[in-house]
């Protein structure tokens, strides 16, 4: 638990010094104790948003399961089994997928302070898809407990598409919106890309 502390701390510090930002809005939960080996694969991907050499970051940290199952041949059904509808998924594997961002950030209307988050999703067949943006940070991905819950910031509508090609393993792309200057998170998985765009908050 230590080690995930510093290793979330030596991020959000590299980058301008954000994480006190979000530690003032956001109770710590002990997590629950974690696995002795993350499960899969881990990525770190960044963007610069706005205009300028220097343009302000925002990253996201976050594991890639990959739909075969581990020591097996066998390839998982994902959106709706391994996923399951109508729960919050962690939008990953092992420790909660992190949000770092240099600046405030407008989602479709909801304001994201400066600071460190944990995104999720709450896949939903019958509805929309939501983008879960929590305050507390430094958990393990599972469980979702009501404490954590407590502690969400919003939930913003992603849209919902179906792409030609098989995805074998999870991704989440920040991918630049020159119309905006912004930016859009997409996450992908099987035959489905979830996405949400996002704007610098003037």
């Amino acid at each position: 638990m230590n080690k995930l502390r510093c290793f979330l701390v030596f991020i959000a510090a590299s980058l301008a010094g954000v994480l006190p930002l979000a530690a003032q809005s956001g109770t710590p939960v002990s997590p629950p104790p974690a696995p002795a080996a993350r499960l899969s694969p881990h990525e770190t991907i960044s963007l610069h948003v706005g205009t300028g050499r220097n343009a302000p970051l925002v990253t996201i940290t976050y594991g890639r399961p990959l739909s075969k199952k581990s020591g097996t041949t066998e390839v998982r059904k994902i959106w709706g089994v391994l996923v399951p509808w109508g729960q919050v998924w962690r939008m990953g594997s092992d420790e909660a997928t992190t949000l770092i961002t240099q600046v405030p950030l407008d989602f479709n209307g909801t304001e994201v302070p400066a600071g460190a988050y944990t995104l999720c999703m709450f896949p939903d067949d019958k509805g929309t898809t939501k983008l879960i943006i929590n305050k507390q940070i430094g958990q393990w991905g599972i469980p979702y407990t009501p404490a954590i819950q407590a502690n969400e910031l919003a939930r913003v509508d992603m849209k919902k598409d179906t792409l030609d090609t098989q995805v074998d393993q999870f991704t989440i792309a920040l991918v630049a919106d020159p119309a905006t200057s912004g930016g859009i998170i997409k996450a992908f998985w099987e035959t489905t890309q979830y996405s949400v765009g996002f704007t610098v908050k003037k």
